[in-house]
């Protein structure tokens, strides 16, 4: 039985009844796309029958908290805790002789679109991308292996764009770059849940080796095997891994490609992988990210640790959330127990200094429901007053994902402090509740209910 990455989750998403197998044929050029995106890419789907292609392929897995929670042995409330000690204590990962990613080795005649069935999503993206693939490269002075999300622009069989977005990887190129050598780098693809978490850490903020964060996580030795021609490690039970170099000096044209918050991103030149070999397991699963919600997701979970830390030296918190409308980066909205006039202003002063990204945040009492955009709409509808509480920074670095930035390279960020008035002013602000009754099974009284209206 598998244990670890992506066959494991799967069987683990089937028990649970959280799988949808669509048997019906799929084109991978938008129509792939178009069934994982009405589900707003919040249902895992395995499609056993994609056009051209007898590969399977596996999307919309990370979407969802709830799923995404269970699939990491965790909840909401301790989920915070348990990422942080996973930074805090990271543990070591084993490597093995051999595994079942080494199935399959292949040195030459690479081209990955006859191998895999790699989708187009959008009208005007400039190619097929890999969207779900974990790219690994290895400092060259402390050896920590560092891991995240890029997006790969195929430009040939055996030649990517990547879209580097990362400091410390834009500082490792350039520096090679000076040096005129080449990076070694790994593409992973068919891992689990607490890979893709793991990869999101910060590398500048917390400089971990992720795969030694994502020991931590799963609670045992993450198992690696050698790569076939370059000096990496990649999990041994990765359904496909892509070895190669990116080459000193050389960029191709990426882009456009449809990616945060719906828009288009930029047309520029950007670095190029070759690839150089391929692995894979027999019957591999090809592993796709409808842009972007999947990989946000779990930039978002990572994201509100760093956010509850933050702002946890202003005030009492009750909890974090970086919304999925904001694409997990730009909005934050922060519970707290307030306790002083002024609480919510130094929150988000916190907030808007935890990150150059966070352009709004709202901060609001521990009576409203942070994950309910209705609730959060009631406490700005009825607790704020634009002069006195809404808070307005202008000229700030922002997120070069937001269009209205790049129009002039700054960003305006607010904060909006959403809480009640404390003593006898806040009474007033009470809700009305149901005693004994807010929180009601509703099958005990339908037991055929099963959700929703």
């Amino acid at each position: 039985m598998e244990r670890q990455m992506l066959r494991a989750d799967l069987e683990k998403l089937r028990k649970s009844g959280k799988l949808l197998v669509c048997e019906r044929q799929v084109d991978p050029k938008f129509e792939l796309g178009a069934v994982l995106k009405h589900f707003s890419n919040k249902k895992p789907i395995l499609f056993n029958n994609v056009k051209g292609s007898n590969v399977s392929v596996i999307g919309g897995m990370f979407g969802d908290r709830d799923i995404f929670y269970h699939m990491v042995n965790t909840n909401h409330e301790q989920r915070i805790c348990k990422f942080m000690d996973a930074i805090a204590n990271p543990q070591s990962t084993k490597l093995l002789d051999n595994g079942p990613v080494k199935e399959n080795i292949l040195t030459r005649n690479i081209d990955i679109t006859r191998l895999f069935p790699i989708p187009t999503f959008h009208e005007s993206d400039s190619s097929s991308f890999i969207t779900a693939g974990v790219v690994i490269i290895k400092d060259h002075e402390t050896g920590k292996r560092y891991t995240s999300i890029r997006r790969l622009q195929v430009n040939r069989g055996d030649n990517l764009s990547i879209l580097i977005a990362s400091p410390l990887l834009t500082g490792q190129l350039q520096e090679l770059k000076a040096k005129k050598k080449d990076l070694e780098v790994a593409v992973i693809l068919g891992y689990d849940y607490g890979f893709l978490l793991a990869s999101q850490v910060s590398s500048e903020l917390y400089g971990v080796d992720k795969y030694e964060v994502d020991s931590a996580l799963r609670g045992e030795p993450l198992e690696l095997v050698k790569c076939h021609q370059i000096d990496l490690e990649v999990p041994a039970h990765a359904e496909i891994v892509f070895e190669g170099v990116i080459p000193h000096g050389k960029e191709e044209v990426e882009g456009p490609f449809g990616e945060l918050m719906g828009y288009y991103g930029n047309i520029a030149n950007h670095p190029v992988i070759e690839v150089k070999t391929v692995m894979f397991r027999n019957n591999p699963i090809f592993q796709v990210s409808f842009p972007c919600r999947e990989e946000h997701l779990s930039n978002g979970l990572m994201r509100e640790v760093e956010l509850y830390m933050h702002v946890s030296k202003f005030a009492d918190i009750k909890d974090v959330n970086m919304t999925i409308g904001g694409g997990c980066r730009f909005h934050g909205i922060v519970s707290i127990n307030k306790k002083q006039e002024g609480d919510g202003k130094g929150v988000i002063l916190g907030a808007l200094g935890s990150n150059k990204d966070m352009k709004h945040v709202i901060v609001v009492d521990k009576d409203i429901d942070i994950f309910d955009g209705d609730d959060i709409e009631g406490a700005l509808a009825t607790r704020v007053q634009a002069s006195k509480d809404i808070v307005v920074v202008s000229g700030a670095h922002g997120s070069g994902l937001d269009p209205s930035h790049n129009i002039r390279g700054i960003t305006d960020k607010v904060g909006i402090d959403a809480t009640k008035p404390l003593g006898e002013a806040g009474i007033k602000f009470n809700k009305a509740i149901i005693p004994g009754y807010e929180k009601i099974d509703i099958e005990k009284y339908f037991p055929k209910f099963k959700g929703g209206m």
